[in-house]
Protein backbone atom coordinates (compact mmCIF):
# COMPACT_ATOMS: atom_id res chain seq x y z
CA UNK A 1 0.00 0.00 0.00
CA UNK A 2 1.33 3.43 -0.96
CA UNK A 3 1.95 5.94 1.79
CA UNK A 4 -0.21 9.06 1.73
CA UNK A 5 1.55 12.27 2.71
CA UNK A 6 -0.29 15.34 3.95
CA UNK A 7 0.63 18.36 1.87
CA UNK A 8 -0.33 22.02 2.12
CA UNK A 9 -0.48 24.25 -0.95
CA UNK A 10 -0.79 28.00 -1.28
CA UNK A 11 -2.88 29.20 -4.22
CA UNK A 12 -3.03 32.78 -5.41
CA UNK A 13 -4.18 34.89 -8.35
CA UNK A 14 -4.12 38.60 -9.13
CA UNK A 15 -4.85 38.69 -12.87
CA UNK A 16 -8.17 38.46 -14.68
CA UNK A 17 -11.08 36.74 -12.96
CA UNK A 18 -9.22 35.72 -9.81
CA UNK A 19 -12.10 33.73 -8.32
CA UNK A 20 -12.59 31.76 -11.55
CA UNK A 21 -8.85 30.95 -11.71
CA UNK A 22 -8.81 29.82 -8.07
CA UNK A 23 -11.95 27.72 -8.51
CA UNK A 24 -10.53 26.14 -11.67
CA UNK A 25 -7.21 25.36 -9.95
CA UNK A 26 -9.01 23.65 -7.05
CA UNK A 27 -11.14 21.68 -9.52
CA UNK A 28 -7.95 20.55 -11.29
CA UNK A 29 -6.44 19.44 -7.96
CA UNK A 30 -9.48 17.22 -7.45
CA UNK A 31 -8.76 15.54 -10.82
CA UNK A 32 -5.12 14.68 -10.13
CA UNK A 33 -4.32 10.97 -9.93
CA UNK A 34 -2.79 10.13 -6.54
CA UNK A 35 -4.21 13.26 -4.89
CA UNK A 36 -7.16 13.73 -2.53
CA UNK A 37 -8.21 17.27 -1.60
CA UNK A 38 -8.96 17.14 2.13
CA UNK A 39 -9.73 20.81 2.85
CA UNK A 40 -9.67 24.26 1.28
CA UNK A 41 -9.54 27.43 3.35
CA UNK A 42 -11.67 30.49 2.81
CA UNK A 43 -10.44 32.93 0.18
CA UNK A 44 -8.45 35.94 1.35
CA UNK A 45 -7.87 39.23 -0.44
CA UNK A 46 -4.31 40.35 0.14
CA UNK A 47 -2.14 43.25 -0.85
CA UNK A 48 0.76 42.24 -3.11
CA UNK A 49 3.99 41.79 -1.14
CA UNK A 50 7.16 43.29 -2.64
CA UNK A 51 5.41 44.45 -5.83
CA UNK A 52 4.66 47.80 -7.40
CA UNK A 53 1.93 49.78 -5.63
CA UNK A 54 -0.41 49.64 -8.65
CA UNK A 55 -0.32 45.82 -8.76
CA UNK A 56 -3.79 44.30 -8.33
CA UNK A 57 -4.58 42.60 -5.00
CA UNK A 58 -4.31 38.83 -4.77
CA UNK A 59 -6.97 36.32 -3.92
CA UNK A 60 -5.30 33.56 -1.86
CA UNK A 61 -6.22 30.31 -0.15
CA UNK A 62 -4.56 27.16 1.19
CA UNK A 63 -5.47 23.60 0.26
CA UNK A 64 -4.72 20.49 2.28
CA UNK A 65 -4.03 17.40 0.19
CA UNK A 66 -3.24 13.76 0.79
CA UNK A 67 -1.02 12.37 -1.95
CA UNK A 68 1.02 9.39 -3.04
CA UNK A 69 3.02 11.59 -5.44
CA UNK A 70 6.57 12.41 -4.44
CA UNK A 71 7.39 16.13 -4.07
CA UNK A 72 8.82 16.58 -7.58
CA UNK A 73 5.96 14.65 -9.23
CA UNK A 74 3.51 16.88 -7.38
CA UNK A 75 5.44 20.00 -8.44
CA UNK A 76 5.28 18.85 -12.07
CA UNK A 77 1.48 18.37 -11.87
CA UNK A 78 1.03 21.78 -10.21
CA UNK A 79 3.10 23.49 -12.90
CA UNK A 80 0.92 21.81 -15.55
CA UNK A 81 -2.17 23.26 -13.86
CA UNK A 82 -0.56 26.72 -13.72
CA UNK A 83 0.28 26.61 -17.44
CA UNK A 84 -3.20 25.36 -18.38
CA UNK A 85 -4.74 28.27 -16.42
CA UNK A 86 -2.60 30.94 -18.06
CA UNK A 87 0.54 31.32 -15.98
CA UNK A 88 3.39 32.46 -18.18
CA UNK A 89 5.97 33.92 -15.81
CA UNK A 90 7.79 32.28 -12.91
CA UNK A 91 9.80 35.29 -11.70
CA UNK A 92 9.52 36.63 -8.18
CA UNK A 93 7.23 39.60 -7.62
CA UNK A 94 5.42 39.37 -10.96
CA UNK A 95 1.64 39.30 -11.36
CA UNK A 96 0.12 35.86 -11.72
CA UNK A 97 -2.93 34.40 -13.40
CA UNK A 98 -2.45 31.53 -10.94
CA UNK A 99 0.33 30.58 -8.55
CA UNK A 100 0.42 27.26 -6.70
CA UNK A 101 3.22 26.68 -4.19
CA UNK A 102 3.93 23.64 -2.06
CA UNK A 103 4.22 24.95 1.51
CA UNK A 104 4.68 21.72 3.45
CA UNK A 105 5.07 18.12 2.35
CA UNK A 106 4.57 16.13 5.54
CA UNK A 107 7.53 16.88 7.78
CA UNK A 108 10.01 16.53 4.91
CA UNK A 109 12.84 18.98 4.42
CA UNK A 110 13.91 19.22 0.77
CA UNK A 111 16.56 21.40 -0.83
CA UNK A 112 16.73 20.97 -4.60
CA UNK A 113 17.27 23.47 -7.42
CA UNK A 114 13.54 23.28 -8.33
CA UNK A 115 12.04 22.87 -4.90
CA UNK A 116 12.70 23.88 -1.30
CA UNK A 117 10.51 22.48 1.47
CA UNK A 118 9.17 23.81 3.66
CA UNK A 119 8.54 26.83 1.45
CA UNK A 120 11.42 29.19 2.32
CA UNK A 121 9.29 32.34 2.78
CA UNK A 122 6.08 30.92 4.22
CA UNK A 123 6.84 31.99 7.81
CA UNK A 124 7.02 35.67 6.76
CA UNK A 125 3.84 35.66 4.69
CA UNK A 126 0.60 36.48 6.45
CA UNK A 127 -1.31 35.69 3.24
CA UNK A 128 -0.05 32.09 3.60
CA UNK A 129 -0.27 31.74 7.38
CA UNK A 130 -3.79 33.15 7.78
CA UNK A 131 -5.48 30.50 5.58
CA UNK A 132 -3.06 27.76 6.71
CA UNK A 133 -3.87 28.42 10.37
CA UNK A 134 -7.58 28.40 9.49
CA UNK A 135 -7.54 24.78 8.24
CA UNK A 136 -4.47 23.42 10.06
CA UNK A 137 -3.75 25.51 13.19
CA UNK A 138 -1.55 22.84 14.76
CA UNK A 139 0.52 21.81 11.73
CA UNK A 140 4.19 22.06 12.66
CA UNK A 141 6.82 23.82 10.56
CA UNK A 142 9.53 21.11 10.39
CA UNK A 143 12.46 23.56 10.60
CA UNK A 144 11.15 26.29 12.91
CA UNK A 145 9.30 23.77 15.13
CA UNK A 146 6.34 26.13 15.55
CA UNK A 147 2.70 25.66 14.61
CA UNK A 148 1.05 27.64 11.84
CA UNK A 149 -0.99 29.51 14.48
CA UNK A 150 2.16 30.47 16.40
CA UNK A 151 3.89 31.63 13.23
CA UNK A 152 0.83 33.68 12.24
CA UNK A 153 0.90 35.41 15.63
CA UNK A 154 4.55 36.37 15.02
CA UNK A 155 3.98 37.68 11.48
CA UNK A 156 3.47 41.38 10.85
CA UNK A 157 -0.14 42.26 10.13
CA UNK A 158 -0.02 42.50 6.35
CA UNK A 159 -3.27 43.41 4.62
CA UNK A 160 -5.32 40.18 4.63
CA UNK A 161 -9.13 40.23 4.40
CA UNK A 162 -11.19 37.04 4.61
CA UNK A 163 -13.89 36.37 2.04
CA UNK A 164 -16.62 33.73 2.49
CA UNK A 165 -15.62 30.17 3.45
CA UNK A 166 -15.15 27.49 0.79
CA UNK A 167 -15.30 23.73 1.43
CA UNK A 168 -13.32 21.06 -0.42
Amino acid sequence: METMETVYLSLGSNEGDRRAKMTAAIAELHKLHGVEVAAVSAMYYTAPVGMKEDTAPFLNCVAELRTTLDPLELLDRLEEIELALGRHSKGLYLGRAIDIDILLYGSHIVSLPRLSLPHPRMAQRRFVLEPLAEIAPHVLHPVLKQTSSALKALTPDQQVTREGHRHA
